[in-house]
């Protein structure tokens, strides 16, 4: 009788989720909104500042700014996917989700996420090519190249995570459908399924490996090559300006990738506290996209004076 009651609800599908929030601070986690709300307003304001300065300055009309310019549309991307829905949550108490739009949300983030990795992996060639081949750099990073590398990098990452909302929606979900989170996990989607989870996690895991792990490897690659290089710089004040032009670049890097690290090993570690990693993967989300403009203002003084120049036309314009 019990085979007999398990089979008659799997059969019945939850309709819809609810997104619960942020576990343990549901009564006060909408004050958490303000500071979020202008998280992201400034996230795309730092982001399409970027894009018009590249666009409007023909001396940032250069591949490395070009990139730049694709990690900065890729940002805003991933903030849109997540920030107003969480916001929705936050204000409007909209914590209904339906099964295509949570898996679509699942789809936009991994997509966005590993196309930030792979953007970061074409600026990582970029700067090697630059600094171990200069003679050849022209020829070899081409608008041409920046073009190709772009369509491969969208449609490796748009086809490759395909298979990880796939198999959520293929999950039995017949009974519980509060999920403990602001926004569609994989794994917080997953855990609610009445079936056996485990391919979606190894799927999870295998894809994080080959692509992120793969771009990773590359990017250590090229950086290893790239100091090789600059070693053997005799002029300190070359060695200077070769790693100038690569540090905002690591730092974003490093930030990057030890966040999915930390994400990770919250997430697979089975804390008491559920809030921590449910924190750790929206920060994840949200962070780098409002960082790299900054970092790369900050740090970028071709970048800098294109700025001004933009604020001049605005003011003369006016």
């Amino acid at each position: 009788s019990g085979t007999k009651a398990c089979s008659n609800s799997s059969k019945f599908q939850v309709s819809e989720f609810i997104l619960m929030g942020l576990p343990g601070i549901h009564s006060w986690q909408h004050w958490l909104s303000l500071p979020l709300a202008l998280l992201y307003l400034s996230t795309i304001g730092a982001n399409i500042l970027i894009l018009t300065t590249i666009y409007q300055d023909p001396a940032l009309k250069q591949p490395m700014y070009l990139f730049l310019g694709i990690l900065s549309v890729v940002d805003m991307g991933l903030a849109t996917t997540i920030v107003p829905r969480i916001l929705a949550i936050f204000w409007f108490d909209a914590k209904a989700i339906s099964l295509p739009e949570c898996f679509a949300q699942i789809y936009a983030i991994h997509c966005f996420i590993a196309m930030e990795s792979g953007v970061f992996l074409c600026m990582a060639f970029d700067r090697y090519v630059a600094i171990c081949h200069p003679l050849r750099y022209p020829l070899i990073v081409t608008n041409s190249f920046i073009i190709k590398a772009t369509l491969f990098m969208v449609l490796r990452n748009g086809l490759c995570v395909i298979p990880v909302p796939v198999l959520a929606a293929r999950r039995h979900y017949c009974s519980r459908n509060e999920i403990e989170h602001c926004l569609c996990s994989n794994l917080g989607v997953t855990s609610l399924a009445c079936d056996d989870r485990r391919p979606n996690s190894v799927c999870q895991l295998v894809l994080a490996w080959l692509l992120m792990g793969s771009d990773l490897c590359l990017i250590i690659l090229s950086y290893v090559l790239i100091l090789r290089s600059v070693l053997r710089l005799s002029s300190a004040e070359a060695v200077s300006k070769a790693l100038s032009t690569c540090s905002s670049h690591l730092i974003l890097i490093f930030f990057f990738y030890t966040a999915i690290v930390v994400v990770s090993v919250t997430h697979l570690a089975e804390t008491k506290n559920a809030l921590i990693p449910v924190l750790l993967n929206v920060l994840h989300n949200i962070v780098p996209p409002s960082l790299n403009p900054i970092v790369y203002a900050l740090r970028n003084k071709e970048l800098r004076e294109g700025f001004q120049k933009v604020f001049c036309l605005g003011l003369r314009k006016k």
